[in-house]
């Protein structure tokens, strides 16, 4: 953490596949989640809480100290998890939508956030989806073709 710094910034991400194409099945939806994770665990000042989603988008549970540029680490998850992915799976499997949303809360939000997180698929079935979590912008472009500068976490 920076030196002399208090903090709790506690942050909820989601973003979408291209086009809203069901990528996130089976295997790579276990792969994604996996990577993702490890990727947050081994960034320095990012300290993971959860990830979830449906077939075609992700919500990510993240705590973050303070020097962390939220855009560039956004970035970075989405390049590197796409380009791992499809080298991975060694075909073309992933491809993460442009934009993204992030939403801040508190400490005490924290149990409710990462089981809205956990309950995705029944939260989008059943219509209870929390709109301020669901949010994301720019759904209209596809991200940039991902290149080996993405690859390799940690971020």
């Amino acid at each position: 953490m920076a030196a002399h710094a208090y903090s709790e910034i506690f942050l909820h991400f989601t973003w979408h596949t291209a086009e809203n194409q069901p990528m996130l099945t089976g295997n790579v939806e276990a792969w994604v989640h996996d990577y993702l994770k490890n990727c947050c665990r081994q960034t320095s000042g990012v300290y993971f809480d959860d990830v979830g989603g449906t077939s075609d988008h992700i919500h990510l549970v993240a705590r973050i100290e303070p020097q962390i540029l939220i855009s560039d680490f956004v970035q970075k998850l989405k390049g590197a998890s796409s380009h791992d992915a499809n080298e991975h799976f060694q075909s073309k499997v992933l491809q993460w939508q442009r934009g993204y949303g992030v939403v801040s809360f508190g400490r005490r939000n924290l149990p409710w956030v990462k089981e809205y997180v956990q309950n995705q698929r029944m939260h989008h079935t059943e219509e209870t989806t929390v709109e301020r979590l669901e949010a994301v912008a720019e759904m209209d472009d596809v991200v940039r073709e991902e290149s080996a500068e993405y690859g390799a976490c940690p971020i």
